[in-house]
């Protein structure tokens, strides 16, 4: 009697544990992946969310939280100039993609320059620029940093076909060289930089502050 009640208490911790699995399979099945580059929400105020972070509101210490612990924070500058304090992922993983994240915090000049003049030490990176490495408390203070821009740098090249497919036709392209296109999407503050010959680059900001992101290409292109 006991042998038959222990079975029968077996198959149905049995059938349970099927459908909790069955149940739980589905559910990541049918649970949408959220973040991908092309999920852009635009807020009333003129800010945007990309990636969980909202622009430019959310700070780089939300991006550690977000994105882990290991986002190295430098200023970055090159010659003549003071610089900009930025935050650099090796790799970030968003569903399936994958990528590099740079963000730029939205900071005054001072700031920078103070930044600057108290780093821990200071070296070159390519070319001319030169990366400076934050004492201890400048880097608490640059986690309370708003973020005024991030760029993505997938791992997986895309073509124009896929492109449109995920972003859909760009208000306007800038050609800066044969091999080099900018898509221009101001509703989102999205710039899109399709290299032939080179990775594409995708550049966000809130969109009430694009001219910072279209402004610069023009400089660039042929006239």
């Amino acid at each position: 009697m006991k042998k038959s009640i222990f079975i029968l208490l077996l198959l149905t911790a049995l059938v349970v544990a099927a459908v909790l699995l069955r149940s739980s399979g589905e559910e990541r099945k049918t649970s949408p992946v959220s973040g991908l580059p092309w999920q852009i929400e635009i807020l009333p105020d003129g800010a945007s969310k990309v990636f969980g972070l909202t622009l430019p509101v959310s700070t780089l210490g939300d991006t550690r939280e977000r994105f882990g612990m290991d986002m190295e924070v430098a200023v970055v500058a090159i010659p003549g100039e003071a610089g900009s304090l930025e935050a650099y992922y090796g790799q970030v993983a968003m569903g399936m993609l994958t990528g590099k994240m740079i963000l730029v915090a939205a900071v005054e000049r001072e700031t920078v320059e103070r930044m600057r003049q108290h780093a821990r030490k200071s070296q070159y990176m390519e070319s001319s620029t030169r990366k400076f490495t934050l004492n201890s408390d400048d880097l608490e203070l640059a986690y309370g940093a708003r973020i005024g821009a991030i760029t993505f740098i997938p791992s997986a090249s895309f073509d124009e076909e896929i492109a449109l497919r995920h972003f859909g036709q760009p208000g306007e392209r800038v050609r800066t060289s044969g091999e080099v296109e900018h898509w221009l999407y101001p509703e989102k503050g999205l710039a899109l930089t399709l290299d032939s010959k080179g990775k594409e680059i995708l550049q966000y900001v809130a969109p009430r502050d694009f001219a910072r992101l279209r402004d610069p290409l023009f400089d660039k292109a042929p006239r």
